[in-house]
């Protein structure tokens, strides 16, 4: 009686039993990569969104910056002859009354 060799039946089962592992692995390593893919995109997109600029701060007295702008402009007008006493106050009482 002669013995049959064992060896081909186990280099098979040891084959079978390390394709499983690798392909466990490989399935994980998708799933990861897909979750990495998924927080990479999330992280350029909010390195894309500007931030919205902050609104100009509020003068102490509450005038807006483009009304003390109209009124020094006034000033100069007024200072270099160019509207009278009554036209001056008169476009200072618009822009204040606005």
């Amino acid at each position: 009686m002669r013995m049959r060799r064992r060896r081909p039946l186990l280099r098979g089962a040891a084959m079978a039993a390390g394709g499983a592992a690798v392909y466990h692995a490989g399935k994980n390593k998708g799933a990861s990569q897909g979750q990495e893919a998924q927080q990479d995109a999330a992280t350029e997109d909010s390195y894309q969104q500007p931030a919205a600029p902050p609104p100009p701060p509020a003068p102490a007295g509450g005038m807006a910056q483009a009304s003390i702008d109209e009124l020094k402009q006034l000033g100069q007008l007024h200072d270099q002859g160019v509207l009278t006493d009554e036209e001056f106050a008169a476009q200072k009482a618009k822009i204040l009354n606005a």
